[in-house]
């Protein structure tokens, strides 16, 4: 079909890029995202015409973080931009008069893993990106699955503890409250805390209290066997493990692909995460046990993802 513009929405920056039928980035264009919703629009319409420039592009897509409808046209919510049954097709089609989908960032992501990265060779691949939260996407039988309204997928939210720690989203006890960035670093403070003692390379890092600690000292202690660093990603290890033991009961996939910004830490993350998963999933030492593998794509898979899916026929027809 052709080159397409994928648009990657980010907290500082909007990057549109030109993608070839074979995943590869082409040419790129950045802006910095502003602050309002309209101006947001504006500003994704000015990174796509920006990397259009030289080139004959045959459609857009725009992975967005939020829920997206069935239709791949309308946010329905956004958790950090004040998006409400925004629509964000018609809005930037009438802006640079191409043909536009919105998806779901961390769909998009998903599927640029799928078809270009460590999900290539699978038809069955469940995506989880592992950052400040969680999410993820699904693909079975080489299609990604929306689900009836579109918003299927938002693993994050699934409630692994009753009555658990009050997530951002209103709920209690989300898995990502228990598996992310930001579950990690609680884990660090909480044990350097208690045991400051076993925590002395973490803590140097930072300004030297338990409060300081942020990700990046987790990942450097980790690596130079700080006691409290290496049991905290085991902890989200934990976690992590048991809900793809979970996700595995529902979708049987041949593979889980970890992405995020932890995956960037490799089998420090994945080691422990595979011994979990392999720990809680019903029937583990008798059944086939599908890989736990890093995303390949790193930063660029939800634009990558979000290019290809705009070659994607309509889910609807």
């Amino acid at each position: 079909m052709g080159l397409t513009i994928g648009v990657d929405i980010g907290g500082t920056k909007i990057a549109a890029g030109v993608v070839d039928e074979e995943g590869n980035i082409l040419s790129t264009f950045k802006v910095p995202t502003p602050t309002t919703p309209e101006a947001i629009v504006d500003a994704i319409a000015s990174a796509v015409e920006g990397a259009r420039a030289g080139h004959d592009i045959v459609g857009v897509g725009i992975g967005a973080a939020g829920y997206v409808n069935r239709q791949r046209s309308t946010v329905y919510f956004a958790p950090n931009i004040d998006w409400r049954n925004e629509p964000l097709k018609a809005e930037v089609e009438e802006r640079t008069g191409l043909p536009v989908v919105v998806e779901n960032d961390a769909n998009a992501a998903a599927w640029g893993e799928y078809k270009f990265g460590a999900g290539k060779g699978h038809r069955n691949v469940i995506c989880i990106t592992l950052g400040t939260g969680l999410g993820g996407g699904i693909i079975i039988g080489n299609k990604l699955r929306r689900g009836h309204f579109g918003v299927a997928a938002e693993f994050g939210h699934i409630r692994m503890v009753p009555d658990g720690l009050l997530c951002g989203c209103g709920s209690q006890g989300c898995w990502e409250q228990y598996a992310s960035g930001r579950a990690l670093v609680r884990y660090a403070k909480q044990r350097a805390n208690a045991t400051p003692e076993r925590a002395e390379l973490l803590l140097s890092l930072g300004d030297g209290t338990p409060d300081g600690i942020e990700g990046k000292h987790i990942s450097m202690a980790a690596r130079q066997g700080d006691k409290v660093a290496v049991d905290s990603y085991r902890e989200l290890a934990r976690w992590v493990g048991a809900g793809l033991a979970d996700l595995a009961s529902l979708f049987d996939p041949s593979a889980f692909i970890v992405g995020g910004g932890l995956s960037d830490e490799g089998e420090l993350v994945l080691d422990p995460i595979r011994k979990s998963y392999k720990r809680w999933l019903v029937g583990g030492n008798w059944r086939p046990v599908a890989e736990v593998r890093a995303a390949e794509l790193g930063n660029k898979a939800g634009l990558v993802g979000a290019a290809d899916l705009a070659r994607e026929p309509d889910p609807i027809m």
